[in-house]
């Protein structure tokens, strides 16, 4: 009898996460191109300025393009074991359909590679991240048009042909159910009326899945070792009351996320999507092969996020205490306290993803995002006391610890922005989510230095005794 014990494995991978557009800066150095986050100056929820006459932080990020050296010292003295983060495609390809890559491009993640590796840090890449380049979007109509698979599929061939040797760990899209909430950050896509075509959102999602599948292919016959999943972001739903209608609701709400992930772990598009299609006269247009393309490369892990946990009702009184958080909304649960941004925070519902995820696809998990943003003090003396952070993500690490001991595989958790970054939904550095502080305001304004937060030196302590102490 195997008996499950609550227990991190040997080489579990602690460490963080962190996304190209919302840190590094330098938007226009060495031969980058535009992005669709170039564009976004005031949050992925809202329109874009193509004119960019708005100030947009995105465009300066935190410096790390410069300071990644310093930075990535940090989380080594932290003893991280891994550290996620995303390539940006317009340092690589600065208009997305370019023959051939932008060489400088390549050597700056070349070069910050081996800093991580220096330490002994892992590290974990997102080929695409809430941006794309600002080509593909003008000149293509971004991911509802077909040639952007091929174009991508060119980037993530370049990506691993170039760091084959040193990267194992990969995910093809961030968030990627963020399609159906922000389609232009997750699609590219433009309305002109200012209303979602749903077709549009569908058939942008089939050449994602596809290239996924082409990535998983591509990635799997250079680096034969490799290990490349996919990223959802992921909460659960739970009725309102028992009635049945609110737990059909709360199945529907999920099934809005767990269609993403069911593709690409089980390689065909499930029964409830197919008749979706079929009652709202939405037909994809697929090519021979995408089918199989699907089902012959599926991931080799779940990637996900999160943060929250919603409630579905089919009451019409519930609609005014509807809440909202990382792009998502349902109705507020009376039982939750919540962050300054309303987020709910709810660390058994940690729990019972994991348990969601596992049991519907029996593969390993990686919980690559997970935080609390909150509006940090510097204090006199130079100290930033973020207990309520630590008492966040100490609950969230023993409801992970409870899954381990559910018997569900998890391979490493990576908190989200280790370092403060620029919030990806309101373009802002007031939201500060990192053990570690950087002195510039939303503004842009401050000297850019780092300083250590309590949670620091709490968070190097939970990776030195592997998750035990916490």
């Amino acid at each position: 009898m195997n008996t499950q014990t609550r227990k991190f494995p040997d080489g579990f991978l602690w460490g963080g996460a962190v996304a190209a557009n919302q840190l590094e800066g330098a938007y226009q150095e060495n031969g980058k191109g535009l992005s669709t986050a170039d564009v976004s100056p005031n949050g992925i929820m809202s329109p874009p300025d193509f004119s960019m006459t708005q100030f947009n932080l995105y465009h300066e990020g935190i410096d790390f393009y410069h300071k990644y050296k310093e930075d990535i010292a940090l989380f080594a003295e932290m003893g991280f074991k891994a550290f996620r983060f995303s390539i940006a495609w317009t340092r690589i390809f600065p208009n997305g359909d370019e023959q051939e890559p932008n060489e400088k491009g390549l050597q700056f993640y070349e070069d910050m590679i081996n800093e991580l590796r220096r330490h002994n840090i892992e590290p974990v890449v997102t080929i695409s991240h809430y941006e794309m380049p600002l080509g593909l979007v003008k000149n293509y109509g971004g991911w509802k048009n077909r040639q952007v698979v091929d174009f991508y599929e060119r980037f993530a061939r370049t990506l691993f042909t170039h760091f084959k040797d040193k990267v194992k760990y990969w995910m093809t899209f961030n968030e990627i159910n963020v399609l159906f909430h922000a389609p232009f950050t997750g699609g590219g896509l433009l309305f002109e009326d200012g209303q979602k075509n749903e077709k549009d959102i569908y058939q942008a999602a089939h050449h994602q899945f596809v290239a996924s599948a082409l990535a998983v292919k591509a990635g799997h016959e250079i680096i034969p070792s490799s290990q490349i999943g996919c990223m959802i972001a992921s909460m659960i739903t739970y009725p309102y009351s028992s009635r049945p209608e609110d737990m059909f609701a709360a199945i529907t709400q999920d099934r809005k996320t767990l269609f993403f992930s069911d593709v690409q772990s089980r390689g065909y598009y499930p029964t409830y999507i197919n008749n979706y299609l079929y009652e709202n006269n939405i037909k994809l247009e697929m090519q021979s092969g995408d089918l199989e393309l699907l089902q012959n490369y599926t991931v080799d892990y779940i990637g996900f996020s999160y943060y929250m946990s919603f409630v579905a009702s089919t009451a019409p009184e519930h609609e005014a205490s509807r809440t909202s958080g990382n792009l998502f909304e349902g109705v507020k649960n009376p039982y939750l306290k919540a962050s300054d941004w309303g987020w709910q925070i709810d660390p058994i519902g940690l729990r019972i993803v994991c348990n969601q995820l596992y049991d519907r696809y029996q593969k390993p998990l990686f919980i690559v995002e997970n935080g609390l943003g909150a509006v940090d003090k510097v204090e006199e003396d130079g100290s930033i006391n973020d207990d309520y952070r630590i008492k966040y993500l100490a609950a969230h690490i023993r409801e992970m610890k409870n899954a381990i001991g559910d018997g569900v595989e998890i391979m490493g958790y990576t908190s989200w922005g280790p370092i403060d970054l620029v919030s990806a939904s309101t373009a802002e550095l007031k939201k500060r989510y990192g053990y570690i502080y950087v002195d510039r305001d939303s503004q842009g304004k401050g000297s850019n230095n780092r300083l250590k937060k309590k949670s620091f030196d709490w968070y190097k302590q939970v990776i030195a005794t592997n998750g035990e102490n916490f």
